[in-house]
Formats: structure tokens, C-alpha cells, sequence
């Protein structure tokens, strides 16, 4: 068995690609069944995110389960295999381990210390679990990941002060028209997203400010976090009427389709009427077609990679602190890695002296007569158990914590030979 990640992200695709290769929440437990069928993938987790689609597999044949990744990703993209290619990056083992330790620190960022990514690492662990998808080897995995980033936010100051994606794109809006205060700004959305875009609009001195959401109550609880200012909550059905009378807006959806495309701006929108889009979501929530048209202009994730340049060289320094970190990390996982070669000599031990343990314990009992009571039988039964693990403990414990590779395997040959185990070595 190993590891592998397949995957593409802000650094390699293109927004228009990454968006064809978003896996929405709703659809993660149909991907997860979808790639269990396949013969060489064991275990699979997929991290879902606006900048980066990863599947993270467990394989007996690494080749083989990459090119079965490869194959889903084709198909669920709709873009063939070739094209698809030059995109995708892979990761084995080792190298697969340091990147998703890596991501959940965020360190693999666009933006460098970004927050939100720990939590949707979480989520992946947890939907993994729920749908299968993850066992023994990537719940190890993912649950090394959360620890080391959790570790790199408590233990640096990389996360301190973080912009967000949310709050570059304000720096965005502030660079293009400098004083937010004069303008009418609109955010589609009331998620986490859109609440940090409130509070980042806020900081840098917008008042004027909309929401537009499909519940009302999800947006009224997202404004009354904010009683320093009005916000105005509009259903989604009045967007575009919303739109024409606004300066800015902010798209923050979930929804797999465009929102606002060129016929419906051209509906609404006076002809003299300046507009500037800011579109956050991947898949992205405005149509391409916007382009075309005459005093709007369109800026999505990928054009707020000059605003986070601004903000990385003072957070260098932060991520080589975090990087020491993290290789303590991987090889915490790399020594538990190690340590799984020895299950099948412990689980040989294990049922030669328990099937030993029973044979003699049924000789016992049947010396001394069907007058032994039940209880007397639990109690002996009881007493060869706690023998046998007690026996046992100590071996195993050491078996396991030892670091050193070639002496853990002596140690297993030993074991092997000396109570003529019937276990095949596959050391590698």
C-alpha cells in the first residue's frame, strides 16, 4: 500500500479549468463511491476547495490507482485526458504526505497563512469518514495534517493578521476606486465568505452595503453581526434589479452555474451605468460573456494574486519557522508508516498464542467436569486472557517504537523464526 494525491490548484490551472473540476459538497459522497470502484484505490478523500481540487488514495499499485484518478477526473470534468494533463500534478508517498501537512498549515496558500483552509481539511477528513472513503491509512493522515497545522497557527505567527481570499478581494475593490465609502457595494451570498467580505468592506470604510441571498433569514443573521452599519437584505429574485442600482459587487455562491451573465446585465443596466464584479466563487458565479460589455469590469480568485504579493515577503520568514514544524510532523508519520509492517507479525503472534490459549483452556475445562460452573469457567477464561496480552504487551510495544528500520526487522525475523509464525515478509 501507499499514498498518492492527484490534484491541480490555483498554481497550475486556470480559474475557467479549476471550475470544470469543483466537486460541490452534495456531490462528494457519489465521487468517493465512484473512485472505491475502481480496482487499485483502497481509500480516498477529496479536498474541494476555491483553489485547488485534490484526491488523496491509498493503492497497492500507485500507477495504476493514478491513472484510475486521472480517468475520473476526465470524465467528471468532461475534458480529455491530454488536456486535462498538463494541469494535474502528482504526489507519491512521502512527497504526497509534506503537501497535505503543507495545505492544512497554509502554507500552499494563494494567500500565505490563509485560515479558512484547516477547516476545509477538516471537513474533508470528516466527509471521507462518513462516506467511506477514508481508513486506517489516510484517517492517520489527515488527522497528522490537522495537528500540524493547528501546531503552525499556534506556534508561529503566520496566522496572525492573515488576509483571506475575502479580504484581498476588498484590497482589490480599494485599489481600483480607492475610497469604498462613496460607493454602493452589493455581496450575492450570505456564507462564511460573505461575512468575512462584510467585515473586511467595514474595515476599510464601505456603509452603503447590500445582501442579496435565497433565505432571508441567513442573510438578517449575517447582518446583525454587524449593528455598526445598515445592511439591506434582498431576496435572490431581486438581484439584477439590486445589481443596477449598485457600483460594486461581490458573488459568493455555491451554486455550479453562472448568476449573472451579459443578457441579464444587459436587461437592467443603463448603458452610461459604471460596474465593477468581484467574483470569489469557484465555480465562478459570472459568466465570461460579462466581458464584453461596455463599463464592466470582471476580476475572479485568479486576479487577486497581485494583492496577495504585496503580503508575502513580510510572511516569509513566518513559513520557514512553520516549515521546521512540519517536518517534525512528517516524520511522526513516517515512523507510524513504518511501524505498520510489523502488524502482520504481531497479528501472527497474536493468533498462535491465542489459539494455544483456547486448545489448553477447553483441555483444562474438560478435566474438571461438567459440575465447573459457568462462572468458574468466565473466571479462568478471564485468566488466560489477561496471561496472554500481559505476555504480549511488551513485545508489541517495542516491536512497534522501534525507530531504527533494519533492527525492527531483525526483530521480526527473530519473532518469525523463533515461534515459526507462518507470515510472508514484504519488507521494502
Amino acid at each position: 500500500m501507499n499514498i498518492a494525491v492527484v490534484g491541480l490548484s490555483h498554481k497550475t490551472a486556470p480559474v475557467e479549468v479549476r471550475e470544470k473540476l469543483s466537486i460541490p459538497e452534495p456531490q462528494t459522497e457519489s465521487a468517493i463511491a465512484h473512485l472505491l470502484n475502481y480496482p487499485h484505490i483502497d481509500e480516498v478523500a477529496i479536498l474541494s476547495t476555491c483553489n485547488r481540487l485534490e484526491i488523496y488514495v491509498v493503492s497497492s499499485d500507485i500507477p495504476q490507482g493514478v491513472r484510475e484518478v486521472t480517468q475520473f477526473l476526465a470524465e467528471h470534468s468532461k475534458l480529455p485526458v491530454g488536456s486535462l494533463r498538463q494541469h494535474l500534478f502528482t504526489l507519491i508517498h512521502t512527497d504526497a504526505v509534506t503537501h497535505i501537512l503543507r495545505v492544512a498549515a497554509g502554507l500552499d496558500s494563494l494567500v500565505l497563512g490563509e485560515g479558512q483552509i484547516l477547516a476545509q481539511v477538516k471537513n474533508t477528513h470528516k466527509l471521507g469518514q462518513q462516506y467511506n472513503g477514508v481508513k486506517t491509512i489516510l484517517n492517520r493522515l489527515f488527522k497528522q495534517a490537522l495537528t500540524a497545522g493547528k501546531r503552525v497557527r499556534s506556534e508561529t505567527s503566520i496566522g496572525t493578521g492573515a488576509v483571506s481570499i475575502s479580504s484581498a478581494a476588498v484590497e482589490l475593490a480599494q485599489i481600483k476606486v480607492e475610497n469604498l465609502e462613496l460607493y454602493r457595494v452589493l455581496i450575492v451570498g450570505a456564507g462564511k465568505m460573505s461575512r468575512l467580505l462584510v467585515q473586511h468592506l467595514i474595515s476599510k470604510g464601505a456603509s452603503h452595503i447590500s445582501i442579496v441571498n435565497r433565505s432571508r433569514e441567513r442573510a438578517a443573521e449575517l447582518a446583525k453581526q454587524f449593528p455598526e452599519v445598515t445592511i439591506h437584505i434582498h431576496l435572490l429574485p431581486e438581484m439584477m434589479s439590486v445589481i443596477s442600482h449598485s457600483d460594486l459587487v461581490f458573488t459568493s455562491t455555491s451554486s455550479t452555474e453562472p448568476i449573472i451573465n451579459r443578457s441579464k446585465l444587459e436587461m437592467v443596466l443603463d448603458p452610461n451605468h459604471s460596474l465593477m464584479l468581484f467574483d470569489i466563487s469557484v465555480p465562478r458565479n459570472v459568466d465570461s460573456d460579462v466581458n464584453c460589455l461596455n463599463n464592466v469590469q470582471v476580476f475572479n480568485v485568479d486576479d487577486l494574486k497581485a494583492v496577495v504579493a504585496q503580503n508575502y515577503e513580510s510572511r516569509r520568514k513566518m513559513a520557514q519557522e512553520a516549515e521546521k514544524i512540519l517536518d517534525e510532523e512528517v516524520e511522526s508519520f513516517d515512523i507510524w508508516w513504518r511501524s505498520l509492517e510489523t502488524v502482520s507479525t504481531i497479528s501472527s503472534l497474536r493468533n498462535k498464542i491465542e489459539h494455544i490459549r483456547e486448545q489448553e483452556l477447553q483441555k483444562a475445562l474438560s478435566r474438571l467436569g461438567s459440575e465447573f460452573g459457568e462462572k468458574h469457567q468466565e473466571v479462568i477464561e478471564a485468566l488466560t486472557r489477561g496471561i496472554v496480552n500481559k505476555i504480549l504487551h511488551d513485545p508489541m510495544v517495542q516491536l512497534r517504537s522501534q525507530q531504527d528500520i533494519e533492527a525492527r526487522r531483525n526483530c521480526m525475523r527473530t519473532l518469525q523464526m523463533l515461534f515459526n509464525l507462518d507470515t510472508e515478509e514484504q519488507f521494502s
